[in-house]
């Protein structure tokens, strides 16, 4: 049993080492070939997924494409270009606005290289100071016309696309004892908020405005400003601290104008007494001021000219120079003679009040005032006699517009000083 036993055995031992051998490469045969085509069968799958999803991208950009070609072509976006910070824009908009005691003017400007270029302008006679000598107070008809006119310089500010302005009323809102709810009442209809400046601020004002007729050969001028409720003398040295502005070196504001005095004394009807009433009140006025500028200067009435700015001389001039209506452009900036000045107003005396406003240079809204202006001139030339007068038809206004872009440069230079210190950080010893 042993025996058969044994040989089993070893037959078995004999048949199981060379099976056991050849075992691990049977095992790695057929696990080789188990992995290869797994392998091959992993990749096919991939590729037919890959396939199928290739497939539907490009469906989906055929799509994407047939969309596009229907849809239509939208215009190209333009680049937009802006500006150098450090240039100013030439499209900003300045607005000045003086609301006086007759006239509401407006002026819409840009800046240009020898000052201004004006875009747009407005002037309309209101008579705001109307009856305020004998009531102390502005009428109901009166602010009316105002509110009006403003409402008409408000709407054009807001169409222009006006990016700075100053909006001031003078003599009437001024004196008025409903002047600051006149201002209010403004502000409520119209949107606009006026100022109502200063006497000192006109006067600075109308030098600023009037400040390029000045003749530089001369000392000094007498610059006047001849308004409706007020008349502003300012006496100016050419040797300003900065070289460039005239020196203010004294000023007045009398209390009458020539709505004031013609409803003081009549303009209707203006016999010669009447109208030399009219000069000695002036006169009267006057005389404070004339004194103290002997005093102060010792030669107020020598080298110097006068410079006049208001309805009263503009108009004045255009009767001398015998137009057919009225030219801003040959009357702003003549020259002409206090003798031709007094001519003008002999002839003006000669007319009755239909004469007066028959004239193209004067017309029916000046025709009850400017024989009063007349006579304010008439003061001024007396107590200085001079041999020149140079017309402007420009004042408060123009002296807004020019300080208003000259604060806006000052805050450029400021700007490019302080970036220049930026980028060039100094010691304190002033090595960089």
């Amino acid at each position: 049993m042993s025996g058969s036993g044994e040989p089993s055995a070893a037959n078995e031992g004999l048949s199981r080492a060379p099976s056991a051998a050849k075992e691990p490469a049977a095992e790695g045969e057929a696990a080789g070939t188990v992995n290869l085509r797994g392998k091959e069968e992993g990749a096919a799958r991939k590729s037919r997924r890959r396939g199928r999803r290739g497939r539907g991208r490009r469906k989906e950009e055929a799509r994407k494409e047939a969309a596009k070609e229907k849809a239509p072509l939208a215009p190209p976006a333009k680049p937009v270009r802006k500006a150098p910070r450090s240039q100013p824009s030439t499209d900003k908009l300045y607005a000045a606005l003086d609301l006086g005691t007759n006239n509401c003017r407006l002026l819409i400007a840009r800046r240009a290289p020898d000052g201004f270029k004006v875009v747009d302008a407005y002037s309309r006679i209101v008579r705001l100071g109307e009856g305020l000598a004998l009531t102390g107070s502005l009428s109901e008809a009166a602010m009316t016309r105002a509110i009006e006119a403003l409402r008409i310089c408000a709407d054009k500010m807001s169409r222009r696309g006006v990016s700075r302005s100053r909006t001031i009323a003078t003599a009437a809102c001024r004196t008025a004892l409903n002047g600051t709810d006149f201002i209010d009442r403004v502000r409520h209809e119209t949107g606009l908020s006026l100022e109502i400046v200063s006497t000192e601020d006109e006067a600075r004002l109308a030098v600023a405005g009037c400040a390029p007729l000045l003749d530089k050969s001369c000392a000094s001028a007498l610059v006047f400003d001849i308004g409706g409720g007020s008349t502003e003398l300012i006496w100016v040295r050419m040797d300003g601290p900065d070289g460039r502005h005239p020196a203010i070196a004294d000023w007045i504001s009398l209390p009458c104008g020539v709505v004031t005095l013609a409803e003081r004394h009549g303009g209707v009807e203006v016999p010669r007494e009447v109208y030399t009433r009219m000069v000695d009140e002036v006169s009267g006025q006057l005389d404070p001021f004339l004194e103290r500028l002997k005093t102060s200067t010792g030669k107020a009435s020598s080298g110097f000219h006068l410079l006049g700015t208001s309805g009263t001389v503009t108009t004045i001039a255009g009767v001398h120079l015998g137009l057919n209506r009225y030219d801003r452009t040959r009357v702003d900036g003549v020259w002409i003679s206090p003798a031709d000045v007094h001519g003008v107003t002999q002839s003006l005396l000669e007319m009755d009040y239909r004469s007066r406003a028959a004239h193209p240079c004067v017309g029916q809204e000046r025709a009850d005032l400017v024989l009063a202006g007349c006579a304010i001139f008439e003061a001024i030339a007396r107590a200085w006699p001079a041999d020149r007068l140079r017309v402007a038809d420009r004042g408060l206004r123009e002296g807004i517009l020019l300080s208003l872009m000259e604060a806006d440069a000052g805050k450029r230079r400021r700007r490019r000083r302080r970036r220049r210190r930026k980028s060039n950080p100094t010691s304190d010893n002033g090595t960089v």
